[in-house]
C-alpha cells in the first residue's frame, strides 16, 4: 500500500483576490483523494486540519506515521473522523474493530494508534489536532441528529445530519456531519456564512461523473468560485464564505476546527449583500 501526503500553506484573503483560476484550484481544492490500496492526504496549514481518502478495495491499508506531524503515530496528538461512503468494511484502532455501513461515521479519540482500512469501504477521513483523549465512537446514521431545512421554493430543500457534534458526541474540537439535498433542491448553505473563529472542508460525493458543483468562495465582496466534481474536496479558510449549486443531486461532508465547537457561531451574509 501508499500513503502519500500534500501539504497545503495559508493564504491570505489579499493573495486570493489575485489568483486565477488554475490558482485557485491548486491552493483550495483537493482532487484524487481516492485510489484503490492508497491513503492520500491532504495537511493544510489551516488549524492543521488534513482531509484525504482511504481505498482498501478488498485488503487492508494502514495509515500509521506521516512525516508531516513529527509524531510516533498520525494519532498521536490528534483526533480523527471517518464517514464510509462507499460499501461496507471496516476500521481497526485502539484495540478494537468497527464496521462501517455506508454514510456511518467513526470518531477516533487522540492517542488511539494506528488505523487500518479493511474490506469495500470508501473512507473520507478529517483530522485535527486534539488536547486530551476522549472515547471513539461509531455513531450510524441512525443515531446522527437529523435537521430538515430549507424548501422547495428556493430550491434549498435539504436534510443535515450532524454525528461529531456537541449535541450527539464530544469531542476537543473536531465538528463533522453532512448534508444532502432533495431531489430538485441544487442550492446548499443558504444563507452563506463565514465563521473567523474555525476553518472548515466539504468533500462532495454522490454525483454523477459529468455533473458539477459550483462552489462560492472568496470574501462576500469579493467572491470566486471553483467547479468541483464527485469525490473532491474543497477547503475553506476562515476569511472564506462556503456555499455553492449543483447539477443535479449530491451529498456534502462538512467538518471543522477552531477554537469552538458551536455548529451555529457563524457570521451570516445574505444573498443581497454577496459581491
Amino acid at each position: 500500500m501508499t500513503t502519500h501526503v500534500e501539504t497545503r500553506h495559508a493564504i491570505h484573503p489579499d493573495h486570493a483576490k489575485r489568483m486565477d483560476t488554475a490558482d485557485l484550484r491548486r491552493h483550495f481544492l483537493a482532487e484524487g483523494l481516492f485510489a484503490d490500496a492508497e491513503v492520500r492526504l491532504v495537511y493544510t496549514h489551516y488549524d492543521r486540519f488534513v482531509v484525504g481518502g482511504a481505498v482498501p478495495n478488498g485488503a487492508d491499508i494502514t495509515l500509521d506515521k506521516i512525516e508531516e506531524t513529527k509524531t510516533g503515530t498520525f494519532l498521536e496528538r490528534r483526533e480523527m473522523g471517518i464517514v464510509n461512503i462507499g460499501d461496507t468494511g471496516s476500521v481497526t484502532a485502539a484495540g478494537r474493530t468497527w464496521e462501517m455501513k455506508k454514510g456511518d461515521v467513526l470518531y477516533l479519540g487522540m492517542g488511539s494508534g494506528a488505523v487500518t482500512f479493511s474490506g469495500n469501504g470508501r473512507f473520507y477521513i478529517a483530522s485535527c489536532p486534539a488536547h486530551r483523549e476522549l472515547p471513539c465512537r461509531l455513531i450510524t446514521v441512525a443515531e446522527a441528529k437529523e435537521m430538515k431545512t430549507g424548501a422547495v421554493e428556493t430550491s434549498n430543500k435539504r436534510t443535515i445530519r450532524q454525528f461529531i457534534h456537541p449535541l450527539v458526541m464530544e469531542s476537543c474540537q473536531l465538528v463533522l456531519g453532512y448534508t444532502t439535498l432533495e431531489d430538485g433542491s441544487v442550492w446548499n448553505t443558504i444563507p452563506s456564512h463565514v465563521h473567523d473563529r474555525r476553518m472548515e472542508a466539504y468533500l462532495y460525493h454522490g454525483m454523477a461523473p459529468e455533473a458539477r458543483v459550483l462552489h462560492l468562495m472568496g470574501e462576500p465582496q469579493e467572491t470566486r468560485h471553483l467547479f468541483v466534481a464527485n469525490e473532491q474536496a474543497v477547503i475553506s479558510p476562515p476569511w472564506s464564505v462556503h456555499s455553492g449549486a449543483g447539477i443535479g443531486g449530491y451529498t456534502f461532508i462538512w467538518a471543522m476546527a477552531g477554537d469552538n465547537v458551536d455548529y451555529t457561531d457563524m457570521d451570516f451574509i445574505q444573498p443581497e449583500d454577496l459581491r
